[in-house]
């Protein structure tokens, strides 16, 4: 805001004998102003640093008629031009800039103090000048411009001053964003904690996929617990909702749902009593979970599901099927009644668990979503990564509006039965 009205004021006393061709074609304040305003909405139109530099140097060179460029300063280091708009040949010599840039530079008229010497024409000055790209406690560089047709006048250099000024707050709120950015980033990731190993008797791959492009991790999640006795629990879950919320909630079913499978017990029960500890925590979102306990010795699979889609088998035709499981209300209502039912699973199998992100579209029917999933064919013999990477494929899951986690498991015919 004070730039603006230092802006004004020196319109107001500038003469036509200061007056350039661009000073002179503000005419009034108000179309000034006008001009001004355009300018200003040009530079700062994204979060990122290097688009910010490349709008300011674009506006200067239109507006003033010159060439422009940026010098950046991190710390102790200082770059060479960059973000050039107009003739690089125009601009002074970078060691000049970099000399300044080295410098403390508080204002457009320190900037200018020193003009180099034009090589083409001895004794007499180059029409360059060089301003703060600084606001506030930010330092980012300087804004060198230069021309050869007239010098700059001050009304000028206090208008590069307040625009050189306006990009760095766009930089000072890029930065800021970058830094909340990587502490989110930091924060989902560790958030985001592998499965476990399972038992060297079962082949498993898992996938994740957030939905969206910022986040790392959402609700979605897979994990694998080894049991006695060469059993492995196999699960898949979806904390309702998107984001870090989510995923803070996510990774508190994941420890819960560790220490209860410590005890051995069956899917149903550890179903059970994840929902007594949701329903307990007013805060903890609700959440689906589906849970498979596998024993390849005995070659079967024993399920329970809370509000979850059912899992698919792939035969060794390379066919599908679904395996129906009794149907229980989602983690964190308190109503509890889930049900287990044990299927045969054999070497030549492959168990399919997935949440909905996998199969549901808007728009569209679950039931639709899950034919689909019913068509895809697979390669006889597949190993589960391959499978994996034909389902995300098959189903289109990378453009999906949800998160996806999917579990491929499948028991081996040389795997061990160890506790």
């Amino acid at each position: 805001m004070f730039g603006v009205v230092r802006l004004i004021r020196s319109l107001r006393a500038a003469t036509p004998v200061d007056a350039s061709p661009a000073a002179d074609s503000c005419g009034s304040v108000g179309e000034a102003l006008e001009t001004l305003r355009a300018t200003v909405a040009g530079i700062g139109t994204t979060l990122d640093e290097e688009t910010t530099c490349a709008e300011l140097t674009r506006a200067v060179a239109d507006r003033f008629g010159c060439s422009a460029a940026v010098v950046r300063v991190e710390g102790a280091t200082v770059s060479g031009y960059g973000a050039i708009a107009g003739d690089a040949d125009a601009l002074p010599d970078v060691r000049w800039a970099t000399a300044i840039a080295r410098g403390t530079v508080d204002s457009w008229a320190e900037a200018q103090a020193g003009l180099p010497g034009d090589s083409t024409a001895p004794g007499r000055s180059r029409p360059a000048l060089c301003v703060p790209v600084a606001t506030g406690a930010l330092r980012y560089g300087i804004l060198v411009c230069a021309r050869g047709h007239a010098p700059f006048t001050p009304t000028e250099a206090r208008l590069l001053a307040l625009l050189a000024e306006r990009a760095a707050s766009h930089l000072r709120h890029a930065r800021d964003h970058a830094g909340v950015s990587r502490t989110a980033g930091d924060l989902q990731r560790a958030l985001r904690a592998e499965p476990g190993r399972p038992h060297p008797n079962l082949d498993v791959a898992t996938r994740y996929l957030p939905a969206g492009r910022r986040a790392l991790v959402g609700g979605d999640w897979c994990e694998t617990v080894r049991l006695n006795f060469g059993r492995t629990l196999l699960v898949v879950g979806d904390v309702m909702g998107h984001g870090v919320e989510a995923a803070v909630d996510m990774a508190a079913y994941r420890s819960d749902l560790r220490s209860l499978a410590a005890a051995d017990l069956p899917p149903q029960r550890i179903l059970r009593q994840l929902d007594d500890i949701a329903a307990a925590a007013p805060d903890r979102r609700p959440a689906t979970c589906l849970i498979a306990r596998v024993d390849p010795a005995r070659g079967r699979v024993t399920l329970a599901g809370a509000g979850h889609l059912p899992p698919t088998v792939i035969g060794g035709r390379g066919g599908t099927a679904a395996l129906p499981v009794p149907v229980g209300p989602p983690l964190g209502t308190g109503l509890g009644g889930y049900e287990p039912t044990t299927y045969a699973l054999d070497e030549t199998q492959t168990l399919l668990m997935f949440t909905d992100g996998l199969v549901e579209r808007r728009g569209e029917d679950i039931d639709v979503s899950l034919e689909r999933l019913a068509r895809i064919r697979f390669r006889p013999g597949a190993g589960v990564e391959d499978i994996l990477n034909t389902v995300l494929a098959g189903m289109g899951a990378r453009h999906a509006e949800d998160d996806v986690a999917v579990l491929a498991a499948r028991p081996r015919r040389d795997g061990t039965g160890s506790r």
